[in-house]
Order: structure tokens, then sequence, then C-alpha cells
């Protein structure tokens, strides 16, 4: 959420920044509307409570000299019905207020691509090379069926399109990926693991951005205040939610690795095979917690954490730095890491690592005491995935792909699978 402070005083770089995402600039004139009645209101009102105050201690004063109060009596009521008709007024306003700050996106950063889609975004780096395979790649559900590790059919049965059922070595697989991104984020790159409730409330999708925005795309338990959960980001930014933290513990790093719960709302007729876009699918998270002046480099250091997975498995891939309309809802900047998949001779996203600055934590208010002393000040709040794991899988069985039809295991996951080096069809 943008801070009121801002919105008031640079109301005309707020909406050129908006502007750069989309955002109807009339949004920003309306609150500025609200915004000036309100502090009106205010003044008016305080100035009417001195009136009545002032009243109330005459009416006192000619009781106690035993004098008529008669009119000093009628001019609290008029006073008391005219306060209360400008606070009825004032909890307007502020309710409007609040709604259209909680739609309002993060501003981006300075160097966040100028541009309208994901054809402004900027490649900065690309690391590996794709493998001349030397033969037409098959896609990864067609490889996952052959080797007889993945249905969807039987999934469809069970629960519908958008659903996988792992089988076998392939539901070894998917866990050996996930505790390989585990251990990897947690014995070398500092995170401390959580496990998280797998249901959460609104609160918690308000903190992270999800709600009220993103409602359409989560899953709602009818007739109970719970959601499933989008992605681990939502508990674990709320760990700390209306909470002040010492600033001798930042930075804070957490992970998570959860199912992911999504409706897909918005994807309809797009990767409509497979498992890039399902209903229900793992990732593990990584969430960190920052000042102001160490989240710029924090957004750099989480995107080479994510990368770490990707260097790690040999996989092909580039770090993009997304466009001004491409970004997030609650992001200032982020680096996605597309990985390359030879099926579609594309490199597509696997993971998106997102600084968002103070937006998150305005929302569920999450502080910092100064390690020097003074007032404590917002945290800064960075988020990405370290990976998706049926992502990772699809990129794995593709890439590894040989023209026999087997596919081999990257070999920093052998251990997890009992040495295992290459799958074979069935």
């Amino acid at each position: 959420m943008l801070s009121r402070e801002l919105l008031r005083e640079r109301g005309p770089e707020v909406k050129a920044r908006l502007e750069g995402r989309g955002v109807d600039a009339g949004v920003v004139d309306r609150w500025a509307e609200l915004d000036r009645e309100r502090r009106s209101i205010l003044g008016e009102s305080e100035a009417l409570k001195q009136r009545r105050n002032e009243a109330s201690k005459r009416i006192g004063e000619r009781k106690r000299a035993g004098a008529d109060a008669a009119e000093e009596i009628a001019s609290v009521a008029t006073l008391k019905g005219d306060i209360e008709r400008l606070d009825a007024r004032l909890a307007e306003i502020d309710a409007a207020l609040h709604d259209l700050e909680i739609h309002l996106p993060n501003l981006p950063d300075d160097d966040v691509p100028v541009g309208a889609d994901e054809r402004a975004n900027r490649v900065e780096r690309v690391a590996g090379a794709p493998r001349d395979l030397g033969f037409e790649p098959r896609t990864h559900w067609d490889l996952g069926t052959a080797l007889g590790i993945l249905d969807f059919e039987r999934a469809a049965k069970l629960a519908g399109a958008r659903f996988a059922v792992y089988r076998g070595v392939g539901a070894r697989l998917e866990r050996a990926l996930a505790t390989f991104m585990l251990d990897l984020h947690t014995g070398e790159h500092g995170y401390t693991e959580v496990i998280p409730p797998y249901l959460t409330n609104d609160e918690s999708l308000l903190t992270s951005g999800q709600l009220p925005k993103f409602a359409e795309d989560l899953f709602h338990l009818e007739g109970s205040p719970y959601w499933l959960v989008p992605t681990a980001e939502v508990p674990l930014v709320s760990l700390h939610r209306d909470e002040i933290l010492e600033e001798s513990v930042l930075p804070l790093r957490y992970t998570a690795l959860t199912p992911c719960f999504r409706s897909e709302a918005g994807s309809y007729g797009r990767d409509v095979r497979g498992l890039i876009r399902l209903h229900q699918f793992h990732k593990v998270e990584l969430v960190q917690f920052t000042t102001a002046d160490t989240s710029g480099a924090a957004l750099e250091e989480i995107t080479q954490h994510a990368a770490a997975v990707l260097d790690r498995l040999e996989l092909p891939y580039r770090v993009v730095t997304l466009s001004r309309g491409d970004t997030s809802f609650m992001a200032a900047k982020t680096h996605d890491l597309e990985v390359w998949l030879p099926s579609q001779g594309a490199y597509r996203e696997i993971s998106s690592c997102s600084n968002c600055r103070d937006f998150q934590a305005r929302r569920g208010d999450i502080r910092y005491r100064p390690a020097g002393g003074g007032k404590p000040k917002l945290v800064h709040t960075l988020n990405g995935s370290g990976l998706a794991v049926g992502r990772t899988l699809i990129a794995v069985l593709e890439n590894g792909q040989q023209a026999d039809g087997s596919v081999v295991i990257p070999p920093v996951l052998r251990s997890y699978l009992g040495g295992l080096e290459r799958l074979v069809p069935a």
C-alpha cells in the first residue's frame, strides 16, 4: 500500500508512475479530492469539539452558581448533532480512501523498463546454452506419459482439467527436486525452513496483496473464513504482521515448500496441456525481511539464490527484468528466471523474484526498531520462487531427454533418487 504522505506530497509523480503500469491517473485525483475533504472535516470537527467542551464547562459553572444553563445545554445539543454528522461523513471518506488505496499497485523503481507488457522486458544475462538434441524434442507430457511417471487422464477423472497425477519415479523426482531446493536454501543460503498452514485468512491475503484485487484467482472455502494458499509468500510475509522487530535480527530469510492452489481465472486457452499451469502445484518459496537501504541488494541476492538451483541442475536459463506494465501488483521491481524448454524452443518463466519495498509491510504493519534508536520504521519485503517444482521437473525432463526416449537425471539429484542416473520408458 502506498503511503498517504507520498500520495499527498508527490501526487504528479505518483500519477506518472502509475500510468506507466496502466492505472488511470484519475484514481489519484479522486483520492486527493477525498483527502482534502477529510482534512477539512477534521479541522471543522476539532473546532466544534472545542466549542462543545467550552460550552460544557460553562454549563458546569452556571449550575454551580445556581444560574440557568438552558441556552448552553441547547448549544451543546446542536454541536453534538453537527459533530455526529461530520463524524459519519468522515467514516464514509475513510472507507472510500482505504478502498482506493488497497487497489493501487506499488510504484515501479526508476530503473524498471518502461513498457506496457512483456515485449518491453529487459534481458539481463543468459546462463548456459541450449543443448543441440539432434532430434525433434518431445514435450514433457509425452515424455512423462511414455516414462509412466505422469498421468493426466486419471487426474482428470479425479479432479478435472489442469491437474496431474505423479506416479512412481515421477513422484520421487518431484520430492527429490523439492528436497534438493530446501537443502540448498537452508544449508548454503541462510534461510530458515517453515511449514506454514496451507489455509489462510483475509488479513494474510490482504497483507501480501492478493486481496482484494486477485480474489477470482484464489480458492475460497465456502462457509468458512479460509482460503487455500496461492503461494507460501502469503503466510511467510504475514509471519511478523503487526510486530515490531529489532534491527539486529534483520535480514530475516524464510523458505517453505507448500502446495499452491490457483484458479487460473485469466488463463483460459493458455498452457492447457501438461504441468505448466495447474490448479495445484508445489513451490519452494523464498521470503526476506530487510531494511530500506538493503532491499535493493537483497533483490539481487534472492535472484542469485533462485538461479543457483538452475545452475546446480545444469539447466539453461536467462534473467529478465520485467517492464512496468508486466510487473506484479505488489512489486516495485521484479527479476524473472526463464528456463529453456526444447519442445517450445523458448524460455519460460520458472521464478519471479520481487522487491516489494514497504508496500506489503504497510498493509501488514510490519516494522523494525532502528539500532540507533528513534521511531520504528517499516521493513522491506522480498519474495521469490526457489523454484516452482513442477516447472523444474518439466525442464529436467525436456533438457535431459535422449533420442531413445530416456531422460538423463542431473548429477546433483542422483543421491536423492538412490543413485538413479536415467529414466527409461515403461
